[in-house]
């Protein structure tokens, strides 16, 4: 068992044809930590997921294991339940970023366990690994106005007003991931939860 290293996971969809909706805010978040330690993405021996071995932090910095699926979010569960077990890493030491439809746009909350919400990648990361005790970091992305379908919405882009901040928010909300791996959840939830 890896006390020491984190497991940080951007929930999104892959592909194109999804990659700048409200659904792939994870994606854009460990993206932007990608870059941040100077990492390229590879595919896992697993096949179903990709992977960052780096430290996070600075020298000698902590260790982290940066990942997002290679299926679709519903279907999530199943590769971070892979990555856990690959790297002997304990839920507890799982970091999950996604977008919440409860919180206004461009809020954050960082929390340790919890429900599901409705949201189907929580729902298959609960059933793959049997818990809920992991860390979430829940960038806000509002919900819809009017009757729109709420598939369609996280699903669809970021308004041209959302646009214009968008790159702020991811930046802080990768600020509040490395904040959780260095700090812990305390000092972070006192410095991020908006």
């Amino acid at each position: 068992m890896n006390d020491d290293v984190f497991l940080v996971v951007g929930l999104g969809n892959p592909g194109p044809s999804y990659a700048s909706t409200r659904h792939n805010v994870g994606y854009l978040v460990t993206d932007l930590l990608a870059e941040r330690v100077g990492g390229a993405w590879k595919s896992h021996k697993s096949g179903r997921a990709q992977v960052i071995e780096a430290r996070m932090g600075g020298i000698p910095g902590s260790r982290v294991v940066l990942g997002r699926a290679r299926s679709y979010m519903n279907e999530s569960g199943g590769p971070v339940s892979t990555l856990l077990s690959f790297y002997k890493i304990e839920p507890d030491h799982l970091i999950v970023v996604y977008d919440e439809i409860d919180l206004p746009y461009g809020s954050l909350r960082v929390r340790f366990d919890g429900g599901d919400n409705g949201h189907n990648g929580l729902k298959s990361i609960r059933r793959s690994i049997g818990t809920g005790d992991y860390y979430r970091v829940r960038f806000g992305v509002g919900r819809p106005r009017g009757r729109q379908d709420m598939a369609d919405y996280v699903l669809s882009g970021f308004s041209s007003a959302e646009r214009k901040d968008l790159g702020f928010h991811v930046d802080r909300c990768a600020d509040a991931v490395e904040s959780l791996v260095e700090r812990g959840l305390e000092p972070t939830q006192n410095l991020y939860n908006s």
